[in-house]
């Protein structure tokens, strides 16, 4: 076992250069597993934007107008409570996720895996061959037949993270959008375009040239499985207890001296298709992304060998030195509580959610009036924000019957189904009708004979007694 595979990441030399990876294709139950679960995942991403749920899209995150929808459900910013509620249930799950099954998420989920391992790299055996090809071309001359593979790979790159590009610019603004800047001319729409342009870029870059590094160097994940990892954690691990002493096995060795060696043949397969470029047989590490490729090459290995295969296995570094079985430990218990309070919590605040909200304020700058026949009144401005699916037709009313409410320009109130409705009123009565200089008092919303939101205001006026 090398004694400095700890001192850097495998990508990089120790001049601090780039070691480019070259994984060898490797076919397995792991793989065919993988490619089911990640094409469904493409599939289902590049659906997204055209699912709806009533007549809400089934994700939106359009920071621009502040209107966030998750299945369906529309959030603004005052529901930002429970988008941060939500970003610590997040957090939490990936603690607990992780304090379990270590980096199985990256391995199997990760966008940045799934496009990388089953769209980008296919592309690039296809075209440019296997992991030995490939680096006769890389280190061979700029010839016609580099110029020519290069030049349709990158191609064929581009235009994959052009359709991802819209894709993700649909998450944000919403399909309706992105086919009007789809269709309509690009001088209508130089904002949209710049934005597709860049995404297509970003995508680009990331899957022609960073590739590994994303999971290496600039994902925090990998950092945080050092903090929460321990030994009862589930990781892609090395059998050294059945595996070491490695080495290759003579063709006519005795029953002694194979009973002096480990199962490790030491063939190196598993470092060749390893996407990140690490020895898993030097123990857990920050880059290894849980893609089981070590699993199925080592289990090729053994398969031909006639030897048991589970050499790299899911397992726990306890369940291999001491052949304990998997079982939760308190830590991962006590994170598991709380991720279900937690849950608990939040889909209880989501469920309990009222389908409109409603805020009145008056206008500010202003007095209150007096005219002629001792009527006194405020200005007020509301807002109605809509979070349901259904149009509502609403009436606004104080609980006092000594004021009046006269909506400025408005003979209905109609608010939209998730929008949000803005407008302004007078609150009058009779001067003689106030005990008090600020009567305090309810404005409710009905729809129909049904209160469906209420809030509480103040209504200024002359002190009682004072002469006006």
């Amino acid at each position: 076992m090398a004694n400095n595979y700890r001192d850097r990441i495998a990508t990089v030399d120790e001049a601090g250069g780039r070691v480019w990876v070259y994984p060898k294709f490797i076919n397995g139950v792991f793989l065919k597993r993988r490619q089911v679960v990640s094409y469904l995942l493409i599939a289902f991403l590049f659906a997204g934007p055209w699912i709806r749920i009533g007549s809400e899209p089934l994700l939106q995150l359009d920071v621009i107008h502040r209107k966030f929808v998750i299945l369906g459900q529309v959030f603004w910013p005052q529901d930002s409570f429970l988008f941060a509620l939500s970003m610590v249930t997040a957090v939490v799950l990936i603690i607990v996720f992780t304090v379990v099954f270590g980096r199985l998420f990256c391995g199997w989920v990760c966008p940045q895996t799934v496009f990388l391992e089953f769209i980008f790299r296919p592309i690039e055996r296809l075209i440019e061959g296997d992991r030995n090809a490939r680096i006769r071309l890389d280190k061979g001359p700029w010839n016609a037949e580099k110029i020519r593979k290069k030049a349709l790979k990158w191609g064929i790159y581009f235009g994959i993270s052009f359709a991802i590009g819209n894709t993700f610019l649909a998450y944000i603004i919403g399909r309706d959008e992105l086919i009007r800047i789809q269709t309509d001319p690009p001088a209508e729409h130089i904002g949209g375009l710049l934005a597709l342009l860049g995404f297509t870029a970003v995508f680009f870059f990331v899957f022609a040239r960073l590739r590994e590094q994303v999971c290496t160097t600039i994902c925090p994940y990998g950092r945080l499985q050092g903090v929460l990892v321990d030994r009862d954690t589930v990781n892609v691990t090395y059998d050294y207890v059945r595996g070491e002493p490695r080495g290759h096995r003579k063709r006519n060795a005795s029953e002694e001296e194979l009973a002096k060696q480990g199962d490790c043949v030491d063939c190196g397969l598993c470092v060749q298709v390893c996407p990140t470029g690490i020895d898993i047989r030097n123990g857990v590490q920050l880059e290894c992304v849980h893609c089981t490729a070590c699993i199925d090459a080592c289990d090729s290995i053994m398969e031909q060998l006639a030897m048991p295969g589970g050499l790299i296995r899911y397992a726990s570094e306890n369940s291999i030195a001491e052949k304990k079985p998997f079982a939760l430990t308190g830590r991962a218990k006590a994170y598991i509580g709380v991720l279900f309070a937690l849950s608990l919590v939040l889909f209880g605040l989501i469920f309990f959610r009222s389908s409109i909200e409603m805020n009145v304020y008056r206008t500010s700058g202003t007095l209150y009036e007096v005219d002629d026949q001792g009527v006194i009144s405020n200005l007020y401005r509301f807002t109605l924000l809509n979070k349901s699916h259904d149009t509502l037709h609403v009436q606004l009313a104080p609980d006092d019957a000594r004021f009046s409410l006269e909506l400025v320009g408005e003979a209905d109130l109609v608010v939209p189904a998730a929008e949000m409705v803005e407008g302004v009123f007078f609150l009058r009565t009779p001067l003689d009708g106030l005990s008090e200089d600020r009567a305090k008092f309810r404005i409710v919303l009905r729809d129909g004979d049904r209160v469906i939101a209420s809030t509480k205001t103040e209504f200024p006026g002359p002190i009682p007694g004072m002469k006006h």
